[in-house]
Order: C-alpha cells, then structure tokens, then sequence
C-alpha cells in the first residue's frame, strides 16, 4: 500500500495557486507558512489517511485535507466576510463533480470521491490584530491501482 495524501495536498496547492483572489490581491497558498508571509493567505495541510476498503488488486483509502484561510486586521477595521469569500472561491475549485476530481493517475491513484467534511470559521484576537480564519475538511476516496 501506498501514501496518496502528498499527491492530494500537491494538487489542491497546485489548483489553488494564483487562482484565489480578495479586494484584486492574489492570496498566497502555503504548505508551510514562512515568517515573512503577508496576510491574507492560504495554508494547506494533510490531516489523516484511513484504509477504507480492499480487496486482492487494490487498495483504498479516504484521505482528509485541511484547507486554511487566514485574515488579519487592526482593532475592529475587518471581518469575516474575506474569510467567507475565499473560502467560497476555493469551495468551486476543489468541491467539483467528478469530471473535476484530482487526476493522481501519474502517481499510481484514482481520486473517485470529494466531499466537503465541513467549514469552521473562527475568530482570534491578540493585543495587535483580529485573525479570522475559516478551515474547510475535504475528504478524498483513493484507489490505489498501480
């Protein structure tokens, strides 16, 4: 059996790169998010990969990845709503029927689910800044079939 999450994680930065957009500014998307980052962005992390199903050819898998939005502003002078925003941009590009779902076949996998798994949004606040962050679970079914 092999690991299929790093290929998910690489084609969700890869989809989402130079696509997700807020006030005509291209959101970053990271997979570790430097020092220096500029705010808003986007952070993509790998959660879990269970085995599912099998049988004597195959293996399968359901993989979770989390997607992080993440929005900074002074006092009260922002909100939620850029949050709400991206997360709706990245929702039409990941959340896809299945024309749409990851093509890993040069990996040796078969994407054949996408799921939505839910959206969070939370509020963070510190002496400085307000941090808004809203996190979207995608859930993955892979067939293993090289």
């Amino acid at each position: 059996m092999l690991e299929a999450i790093q290929f998910i994680r690489k084609a969700i930065i890869t989809r989402l790169t130079g696509t997700i957009t807020l006030n005509a500014t291209v959101l970053p998307v990271y997979n570790r998010v430097p020092s220096t980052s500029v705010y808003p962005y986007i952070y993509v992390y790998s959660v879990s990969t269970n085995e599912t199903d099998f049988n004597q050819t195959s293996y399968i898998t359901e993989t979770l990845t989390r997607i992080e939005v993440v929005t900074r502003f002074s006092g009260d002078s922002g909100g939620e709503l850029q949050a709400n925003q991206a997360i709706s941009q990245i929702l039409q590009l990941i959340r896809t029927r299945s024309a749409g779902y990851f093509d890993l076949s040069a990996d040796g996998f078969s994407v054949f689910t996408c799921v939505n798994e839910g959206t969070t949004y939370l509020t963070d606040e510190d002496s400085d800044y307000t941090y808004f962050r809203g996190i979207v679970e995608i859930s993955n079914k892979i067939q293993q079939i090289t």
